[in-house]
């Protein structure tokens, strides 16, 4: 069977790495995404000298908020059609980088809806620009992948975009960007990043380019989250590599259910993605083992890992907790009552959750097919923090 593995032409990464789009040419009108925290820290305007120094006009867009909403792609989107960029680039978290990734769709074809970009896919990009990024957090992987989630707020909803068109030309990872982030957000982006990792290595499109990725960044992750967390500078630099590796697998193997159910819930109760994935995956692992090859391969994991155990299901139980230890360790709960969710909102809204997380691109590649109660049961386990069996 053929398959197709996509990345970036380029990856710049190391710290002061940004200085190397200064070196760009052909490009006449750099259009910047971002949001209102970059230009505080002074990396805008960083960025808008280096393209300058390239012969570039630029022209910057700074109204992107936590989890994008469809208003502000199509307001980005019209000011792209007024400046007519060659080069779009994105500086600041996922939600930036999303941005950007969807206002380039817009941009290049204004006649489409987004309702006809769910139901047909994204048409084809590049006529008219290419896209740089470069992520000040370290966990979306947004930066290397052909994903894109964009929030529809009137109506509590995350909608995912996946096409290989979407992925960038160039990813920058420098270092000095990534430093920034605060400690909170540091633990949620790192289990975001976990997350990523240990998916794409049992999602079903898993494959020989994908899995050596994954392994690697679940290796760094786990080992060097905690200093990190802590602010060491080095294991801050070993993370934000690491979650691009993720990123370069899961874009290409696919994700799972845990990501299935963190879009919904995110969109419904507006919980921080990272936070719903690191409360959940205990959960779906548990759940992925009664699949004879993702318990082997979970079990994989932990061998890498030199994590105690013999048996499989042993060897799952200790991947389990080290993922729990980890949350637990950069004081995240470990439910979604302790979270902050209120029950009232949990029941009256658990049941569309679930129904909406079974229709998430995601799941298709989850190794285990759920149901759509299968996935309810996980939300109502992962709600109260009971233990989970099936």
């Amino acid at each position: 069977m053929m398959s197709r593995f996509t990345i970036p032409r380029d990856i710049f990464y190391g710290t002061g790495s940004m200085k190397e789009l200064g070196k760009l040419t052909g490009y006449k009108r750099a259009f910047i995404v971002t949001d209102r925290v970059i230009p505080k820290l002074g990396f805008l305007f960083e960025l808008n000298d280096i393209l300058i120094s390239a012969g570039m006009e630029t022209k910057v867009y700074t109204g992107v908020e936590s989890d994008p909403d469809i208003t502000a792609v199509m307001e980005g989107a019209h000011l792209m059609q007024e400046f007519q960029p060659d080069l779009i680039v994105a500086i600041g978290g996922g939600s930036s980088i999303d941005a950007a990734k969807a206002m380039w769709i817009f941009y290049e074809h204004p006649a489409i809806t987004f309702d006809e970009i769910l139901k047909n896919g994204t048409p084809p990009l590049r006529k008219k620009a290419h896209l740089a990024a470069i992520p000040s957090t370290s966990g979306t992987g947004s930066e290397v992948t052909s994903f894109v989630v964009i929030s529809d707020h009137a109506n509590k909803m995350k909608y995912p975009i996946a096409d290989y068109d979407l992925t960038p030309d160039i990813a920058v990872l420098d270092a000095n960007v990534a430093m920034t982030m605060p400690k909170r957000l540091a633990a949620y982006t790192g289990m975001d990043a976990l997350c990523h990792a240990i998916e794409a290595y049992v999602a079903t499109n898993r494959n020989n380019f994908t899995n050596p990725l994954a392994i690697h960044a679940i290796t760094v992750l786990l080992g060097y989250l905690p200093p990190a967390y802590d602010g060491d500078v080095e294991a801050k630099q070993e993370v934000h590599i690491a979650q691009c590796m993720a990123g370069m697998s899961f874009t290409n193997a696919g994700l799972g259910i845990t990501h299935s159910l963190a879009h919904k819930i995110g969109g419904t109760f507006g919980t921080p993605h990272g936070l719903c994935n690191a409360i959940l995956m205990p959960y779906v692992m548990r759940y992925n083992a009664k699949d004879h090859m993702a318990i082997r391969h979970y079990a994989r994991i932990s061998d890498r890992l030199s994590l105690e155990g013999q048996r499989e299901m042993n060897m799952l139980n200790s991947l389990i907790r080290a993922v729990k230890d980890l949350a637990a360790y950069m004081e995240l709960p470990s439910c979604f009552k302790d979270a902050g969710i209120p029950e009232e909102d949990f029941l009256a809204n658990k049941a569309e959750v679930a129904h909406n997380a079974l229709l998430d691109s995601c799941t298709p590649t989850n190794p285990r097919q759920p149901t759509e109660e299968d996935l309810l049961r996980i939300f109502e386990c992962a709600y109260y923090g009971n233990p989970i069996t099936f």
